[in-house]
């Protein structure tokens, strides 16, 4: 039944996003992604109220703990966003089409890797070891190297890509492809969503370990990915031009990384109550945004300080 829910409320909401609201390409303004954001929270917190009355208050709980790990870490797909877009410079209308479509991949692949991870983790215990110390390592590497540079240029998929397919000089209309002279092309907006598609595949290598480390139910693990990406593109728009206010956001996640590394590794002899690893979790996002807010403000008045002077 909770399948069937879980579907019908996806299915519904991305066919209104899609069919009724952005039917037509345009630029998606700050408030209307602010509203849409608090929408897709809204779902999840109902969903979550669901959850809660059917399986308990226990299963409730895992499922806000995966939802919140996933919406902090999905914070670095907004960079990768943000520089692709920038760099092949797609116009502001067709922004919403590429992220929507490359959120659809997403689901089919985190479905893939969830159902591939909870099956080799309950028929190889070992690999959770394995799985904990990949969560520590990269926890620790995201809190040494403070920016990662993408460069779509180096994608290998999009290299092998242009070599099978041409693909044209400008956006064409909002598609995806055309046909000139009886030839098929790929249009730039094409390229966008196969590089989003890639880059979701490397991000996954660390959220979905991540919400391992909390439960091995894969409905659990799906419904709350699902949830938390969904929300992606509305949060995107809605936090593109203030991103790099988040200056120690990266050490939170850090942090987050390494302690369900840990939890991972020590789960067979120490299990931490879910309530206090979301308490957990919760406390560290809090501190490192503010004190990237309190940061920002002081660099302002530095500046401020500074141009009086």
């Amino acid at each position: 039944m909770l399948w069937a829910v879980f579907a019908i409320v996806i299915l519904a909401m991305m066919a209104i996003d899609l069919g009724v609201l952005h039917r037509r390409p345009h630029e998606v303004k700050v408030r209307e992604a602010l509203l849409w954001s608090g929408v897709w929270i809204g779902v999840a917190l109902a969903f979550l109220g669901l959850l809660i009355a059917t399986r308990g208050m226990r299963v409730g709980l895992e499922f806000l703990t995966c939802y919140l790990i996933e919406e902090s870490l999905s914070v670095d797909n907004l960079f990768v966003f943000l520089v692709l877009f920038t760099y092949f410079r797609v116009p502001p209308r067709l922004q919403h089409k590429a992220l929507f479509w490359g959120i659809i991949g997403a689901i089919v692949m985190r479905a893939v890797f969830i159902a591939a991870g909870v099956a080799v983790v309950q028929r190889f215990q070992w690999l959770a070891y394995v799985l904990g110390a990949l969560l520590v390592v990269m926890g620790i590497r995201m809190g040494v190297v403070k920016e990662q540079e993408v460069h779509p240029e180096r994608n290998p998929v999009l290299r092998l890509f242009r070599r099978v397919l041409p693909v044209t000089e400008d956006y064409v209309d909002a598609r995806f492809f055309i046909r000139r002279a009886g030839r098929l092309f790929a249009t730039p907006l094409f390229v966008v969503l196969l590089v989003i598609e890639t880059t979701d595949v490397v991000f996954a290598v660390d959220s979905v370990p991540a919400a391992l480390a909390i439960t091995l139910d894969p409905f659990v693990v799906y419904t709350a990915n699902i949830f938390a990406i969904l929300g992606l593109r509305s949060l995107y728009f809605a936090l593109a031009g203030i991103m790099p206010m988040f200056a120690y956001l990266h050490y939170g996640l850090s942090v987050i990384l390494v302690f369900t590394g840990i939890k991972m590794i020590l789960a067979h002899w120490v299990r931490i109550p879910i309530g206090i690893v979301l308490l957990f979790i919760g406390l560290v996002l809090v501190v490192s945004v503010i004190a990237s807010v309190i940061k920002t403000k002081q660099a302002v008045a530095e500046v401020g300080k500074t141009e009086v002077g």
